[in-house]
């Protein structure tokens, strides 16, 4: 006697269909399970035995052999019970599918039967969509991630006993739909640049960062401001689309980080992670390679605080994908693509007690622990960013002056139409210009070309920040609303490569 039931997993955060075929044999009771099994999968025979028993419905009898194909690709996590535990039940009880031989089932079981959520639901059904499957059953809990795919049928299930009496027609399961239209989603912040005292060169360079999705570098003194600016940048982004929000959510799904009343991600991410984090918390890893911080923060902002203080290798792995906009994890059995489209925001001191060049603090380094402190950062990594910033400790008129700054509302609408301009010229933004692209869309005047040539033989730019200080310019001018670039926005843009903290280029 056999079977087969359709089940889906998931490969870095893409779905893939698996055909779940299960046989019954004479024989002692019992069953093995074929087909690159995780260990989470093979723990699936005691669990689903289990819930079979505890569900009122009994031991299966007979030997069952459970193919998972393609047998090429490794299988990992729970996912399988709902579908493995479905085709036993068929089988011992010759049951008809009732409408569903077509579905697809996942879910994972626990001992009384009972479904629990599982992670990959929304790349599972976008796959099962693309397959032209129109079914789904799965654990109630992931009814709202499973809606966010429209053209499909929805059959949430609390307990195994609801999927047996709806095969024998006793209680019918009603199938929900889609419920999330397509819009842009704009979401409500606590925060405003406008509660931010003073600091009108960072919150400029920042509005800069914002509108070509450009890195920057934050530098100041303790309590100068670096962190508060840092986390108020994600108000001055654009609004989420739908397909954005989309690609987010699928690769909050796959690392289990998304709650089970979400429907959707609505707002740009914010990653801070501590600089203790490790070399596979930052661009992902493990056994089943899952998403770092790095793919977390896609779209949206990776907050770096105290930047010298990650781990040289932490910081050396971020080269790639700053420049590349993915990662990509390779392990004995499968090599596995996350995407990493982030601004990196950093900040850090100018040196370990925080007061180098610090006139009302004295500094307490000596000339060779400011070295060293620096030495922590690579000039390979420094060439990657675009803006560096001072951020002054603030005097006391501007602490205690009362009048608000710019809000963030007023500094967003200039963003998104910096971005509307990019995309509109390119389909891009400038921060991801290719070279034959930025000798389209960089046109220089000859005062700003002379500018930039005499910038790059005084201070010996690489050619990678001769492209940056080019970017950067183009976005300063489609901010100001300029088609070509002017010489004042290759000035603002080569002012961006210093620190005065640091005392020269880097």
């Amino acid at each position: 006697m056999f079977t087969k039931i359709f089940s889906g997993s998931v490969k870095g955060i893409n779905g893939f269909i698996v055909e779940v075929e299960v046989d019954k044999a004479k024989g002692l009771p019992g069953h093995t399970i074929v087909g690159l099994p995780g260990t989470a999968v093979k723990e699936s025979r005691d669990r689903i035995r289990a819930a079979l028993k505890n569900s009122g419905l009994g031991n299966p009898l007979g030997f069952f052999t459970v193919n998972l194909a393609p047998a090429n690709l490794k299988k990992e996590g729970p996912i399988f019970d709902l579908p493995i535990a479905l085709g036993m039940i068929a089988l011992e009880f010759n049951l008809n599918l009732n409408g569903l031989s077509d579905a697809l089932f996942i879910g994972e079981l626990s001992l009384d039967g009972t479904l629990r959520p599982v992670k990959g639901v929304l790349p599972i059904c976008l796959s099962a969509r693309e397959h032209g499957i129109k079914k789904i059953v799965l654990p109630k809990q992931n009814t709202n991630e499973a809606a966010l795919v429209s053209e499909l049928e929805i059959f949430p299930i609390a307990h195994l006993n609801e999927l047996v009496d709806h095969l024998n027609n006793i209680k019918i399961i009603t199938p929900s739909g889609n419920k999330c239209a397509k819009k842009k989603l704009a979401p409500k912040h606590d925060l405003d640049f406008s509660e931010v005292k003073g600091q009108l060169v960072a919150k400029r360079a920042l509005e800069i960062a914002a509108a070509g999705f450009h890195n920057i570098l934050l530098i100041g003194p303790p309590g100068s401001g670096k962190s508060m600016l840092a986390k108020r940048m994600k108000t001055i982004l654009p609004p989420l689309s739908y397909e954005e929000a989309l690609e987010i959510t699928k690769i909050y799904s796959v690392s289990g980080k998304l709650l089970s009343n979400d429907q959707v991600i609505n707002q740009r991410p914010y990653r801070s992670p501590h600089h203790s984090i490790s070399l596979s918390g930052i661009t992902g890893g493990g056994a089943t390679p899952q998403p770092g911080e790095i793919s977390l923060a896609h779209k949206g902002i990776l907050f770096l605080d105290e930047f010298p203080e990650f781990n040289r290798g932490v910081l050396e792995a971020l080269r790639q994908p700053l420049e590349d906009k993915t990662m990509v994890v390779s392990r004995a059995l499968q090599s596995v693509k996350f995407p990493a489209e982030f601004i990196l925001v950093a900040s850090m001191n100018p040196c370990p007690c925080g007061h180098y060049l610090n006139q009302e603090e004295n500094c307490s380094c000596s000339p060779t622990q400011v070295r060293n402190y620096w030495s922590k950062l690579s000039g390979p990594l420094l060439d990657r960013i675009d803006l560096i910033v001072d951020v002054p400790r603030l005097k006391l008129n501007e602490l205690s002056e009362y009048s608000s700054g710019e809000p963030s509302s007023q500094i967003q609408k200039r963003v998104i139409i910096a971005w509307r301009k990019q995309n509109e010229r390119n389909k891009k933004l400038n921060s991801n210009l290719a070279a034959k692209e930025m000798k389209l869309y960089c046109p220089l005047k000859k005062d700003a070309a002379d500018l930039l040539k005499e910038a790059v033989y005084k201070f010996k730019l690489s050619g990678r920040a001769y492209d940056k200080v080019l970017k950067v310019s183009r976005t300063i001018a489609d901010l100001e609303g300029e088609a070509q670039i002017q010489l004042a926005h290759i000035a603002e843009a080569l002012q961006y490569r210093f620190s005065n903290q640091k005392g020269g280029k880097y």
